[in-house]
């Protein structure tokens, strides 16, 4: 047995031999080019080769790291090496005392305070805790300034009321800056103190769960005592800071000083000199920076004054005693040390590596020319330009060739002008009620002159009646196109050829292919398109990332002197709003074609129509333009919707200047009154000038005689020559069936055709014609100051409204 044990078995002859499992992955198009050649192998050691306690190690130390980085920036936010805290005190309510607030924030003993002249609010210095603040508060009902000031902000301090927490207002700031971005915030609660001893508990509870809906993980703090502000104080100091997309990258300032010099040539433009802390990054002298709501600039020069917030106070006391003495000995040593201290110029602009502030292709007409046109080719044109003239004035009457010149020169003008056909009819139409109107109110005004109260009704009637009826109509329109989407009736009194000649047919929507450079406007010779934009995008951001950049460090206290800047700019500092500087990545001063991803906001029903005049907070610009929306799919081509769906995420194009993502887009209508209402939110999804953004039609007709598989269909065409034009396009019906024209039947634009089966009589005949549609140029930078908020309790009476 022991011999038997230890004899090896082998298998015999008739064992089963399986085929080894191959793993191959399916060749792809570098394995192909690659031909079977294996790349040498690189000497780096991977992951995978570590042993376990190494990969447990280098875990560590990157969470060690990570931990180490998030210390490091709590730790210099608002130390002696960092910019002050900046907190903005956002009061939720119409009852709130900002200044009682305030006062309580700077009650500490300890504490100097330095109060701001122009705007309300102040920078607290605290030795004890070794932080500087700057807390600023901007003006009631500004919603300009609360975003701009968010923008820039560190920490949001919002401050509720006892009995109700926040009103309409307040609700409504909330939401454009929950999509706008928020940094890091607190929620704080002042007078609490003031109501009934019995009430007060019951308040608290009802606050902390109306808080639970828009901020699950914050805590509310009770602000009324100088204990309470220091608990505050403390946890602004000590809580994790969030990050906003769009500035994490560039260098952005809160102005805290200005100064305006005008230039020799005129008193309207020059050089603006603010000073201020740097935030977020380095900023280089010669790129461009953007003052949010007024535009983009050139730096001249960079200045380093003292910091007058110093966080040591015996040292600022101790250089003011000796300023006093050096003043008593000599005063022209004392203005030589003077200007020795303020005067330190950091840097100057380098003409030749300096950012251009062209933001458009001039465009030169004879670039595609090839060759100047010899004379006979002059004198050619000149002649068939006097034939065309003559062919314009020959009366009616005198030959076929002629008459049809001059009816296609009545069409090219109108075509010029409409893309829709409904456009005339809706133009028409509300031009005869407008004047109809009018004509009632010039009778209504002359019979009621004596009566004061009917004037007055009168007065009240007519400001109220154009913009209900342009609201219903707007309503009755995106109704139909929510019944009947994209479908129009054929012209009459046009053929249909002719009035369709830019449309074309597809055979599919989705496979059928379609050149992005084919019969591009004039606007796209003015915009700029990269080759890639995500590659340049990666190339932009990993040259912040790993280079380090010459220029002002964060945290320093600098002046910038920013060239040709209008006076209005040093008017709307003066008048106490803030002014906010970000630095511009390289391109971003350049126009393309932006495309965001917006949604619906939930508190606004009003019906907007594409080309309708919007205002665009993008990141930290400001601008008006008229969009175009589009279906937002994985698809090379995306079809037009005329109308901001409330139901669906669209695609929002118009021409603007570059900007990289991620970052926040808020759409804003202007009422009539000079409100803002909210319409959208959303994010910006690229710069691409390519995307191709289809207008489609529908021609409906109705099947007349039905057989087997044919019909014979009408009131598509109310000719014979339209059939025999569209006769190659593809039809479909309601109900799913597919199908061609075979002939036409007669003069009057009915047709045979033949479909995959038979039709039913309530079907209805459909043809799909497309034509590729541009964004308007309409950019346009100065957005007007809103008008204080209120809600619009104007509802449109949808249960009256019939539709034809």
């Amino acid at each position: 047995m022991a011999a038997g044990a230890g004899a090896a078995h082998r298998a015999g002859a008739l064992k089963q031999q399986n085929k080894p499992h191959k793993g191959r992955k399916p060749r792809g198009d570098a394995q192909r080019r690659a031909g079977g050649r294996v790349p040498a192998k690189t000497l780096s050691r991977r992951r995978r080769d570590l042993t376990k306690p190494d990969r447990r190690h280098q875990a560590l130390q990157l969470r060690r790291q990570r931990k180490e980085a998030v210390l490091a920036e709590k730790r210099s936010l608002g130390s002696k090496d960092g910019p002050p805290h900046l907190v903005v005190v956002v009061p939720l309510h119409a009852g709130v005392v900002t200044h009682d607030v305030l006062r309580l924030l700077q009650s500490d003993e300890s504490a100097l305070v330095h109060k701001s002249e122009r705007a309300e609010g102040f920078v607290l210095l605290c030795p004890r805790f070794k932080q500087r603040w700057r807390f600023v508060t901007p003006h009631t009902g500004n919603l300009h300034a609360v975003l701009d000031l968010a923008k820039a902000a560190d920490t949001l301090l919002f401050v509720l009321d006892p009995l109700d927490g926040w009103d309409s207002t307040g609700d409504y700031c909330l939401s454009c800056l929950f999509a706008q971005g928020l940094p890091s915030y607190a929620v704080a609660v002042h007078g609490v103190a003031d109501l009934p001893q019995k009430k007060q508990t019951d308040a608290k509870k009802k606050l902390g769960k109306a808080i639970e809906k828009r901020f699950p993980e914050a805590k509310l703090f009770p602000l009324n005592t100088e204990q309470e502000s220091l608990l505050l104080l403390r946890h602004l100091a000590a809580q994790k800071q969030r990050h906003l997309a769009f500035r994490d990258r560039r260098a952005y300032l809160l102005v805290q000083d200005a100064e305006f010099m005008p230039s020799p040539d005129s008193d309207l433009v020059g050089t603006l000199k603010v000073s201020g802390f740097i935030r977020g990054r380095t900023l280089n002298v010669n790129s461009l920076v953007h003052i949010v709501g007024h535009g983009d600039f050139q730096i001249s020069q960079v200045d380093a004054p003292p910091d007058p917030f110093s966080l040591n106070p015996r040292v600022a006391k101790d250089q003011q005693r000796k300023g006093q003495d050096m003043e008593i000995q000599d005063d022209s040593v004392n203005g030589a040390i003077e200007m020795e201290e303020v005067i330190k110029v950091l840097m100057k602009a380098d003409p030749r590596r300096q950012e251009s502030l062209q933001s458009e292709v001039i465009p030169d007409p004879m670039e595609g020319e090839q060759t100047w046109p010899t004379e006979e080719e002059l004198k050619e044109a000149e002649e068939s330009l006097k034939e065309r003239r003559k062919v314009v004035k020959v009366p009616k009457g005198t030959s076929n060739y002629q008459a049809a010149w001059i009816v296609d020169d009545g069409e090219d003008v109108s075509e010029e002008e409409e893309e829709d056909n409904m456009e005339d009819e809706d133009l028409m139409e509300e031009a005869s009620q407008v004047g109809e109107s009018s004509e009632e109110e010039e009778l209504v005004e002359e019979e009621c002159e004596t009566v004061a109260e009917s004037a007055r009704d009168d007065l009240y009637d007519e400001k109220l009646d154009e913009d209900e009826e342009q609201m219903l109509e707007k309503y009755k329109q995106e109704r139909l196109d929510q019944m009947f989407p994209d479908e129009v009736d054929t012209p009459r009194n046009l053929p249909a050829r002719v009035r369709f000649q830019k449309y074309r047919g597809l055979k599919s929507f989705r496979t059928s292919p379609w050149d992005p450079k084919e019969n591009l406007p004039r606007d796209y010779a003015r915009i700029f398109q990269f080759q890639d934009f995500s590659r340049t995008r990666k190339h932009v951001f990993r040259q912040i990332e790993n280079e380090e950049t010459e220029g002002a460090a964060v945290g320093w206290y600098v002046t910038l002197h920013i060239c040709s800047v209008p006076i209005s700019v040093m008017e709307s500092f003066r008048l106490g709003l803030p002014l906010v500087l970000f630095s511009l990545l390289p391109h971003e001063q350049k126009m393309s074609v932006l495309n965001f991803v917006v949604r619906r906001h939930l508190g606004n029903n009003e019906t907007v129509k594409a080309k309708e005049e919007l205002i665009f907070h993008c990141g930290f610009r400001r601008f008006r333009a008229s969009p175009l929306y589009s279906q937002h799919s994985s698809a090379d081509k995306h079809k037009l919707e005329r109308f901001l769906r409330p139901d669906a995420a669209l695609v929002v194009t118009v021409y603007a200047p570059i900007t990289f993502p991620p970052a926040s887009v808020l759409l804003f209508k202007q009422r009539s009154n000079g409100m803002h209402d909210l319409m959208a939110t959303g994010f910006l999804l690229s710069v691409d000038p390519d995307r191709i953004i289809i207008k489609r039609l529908v021609l409906s007709g109705h099947p007349f005689k039905i057989f087997t598989k044919t019909a014979v269909v009408r009131y598509m065409f109310f000719n014979r020559e339209d059939v025999l034009w569209f006769k190659p396009v593809e039809l479909r019906t309601k109900w799913g069936r597919r199908g061609h024209i075979t002939e036409p039947l007669g003069t009057h634009g009915h047709m045979k055709c033949h479909f995959d089966g038979q039709l039913k009589s309530q079907d209805t005949v459909l043809l799909n014609l497309y034509k590729r549609v541009f964004p308007k140029w309409t950019y346009d930078p100065h957005v007007p100051e809103p008008v204080p908020w209120v809600r619009n309790e104007q509802q449109l009476p949808v249960q009256e409204v019939e539709m034809e």
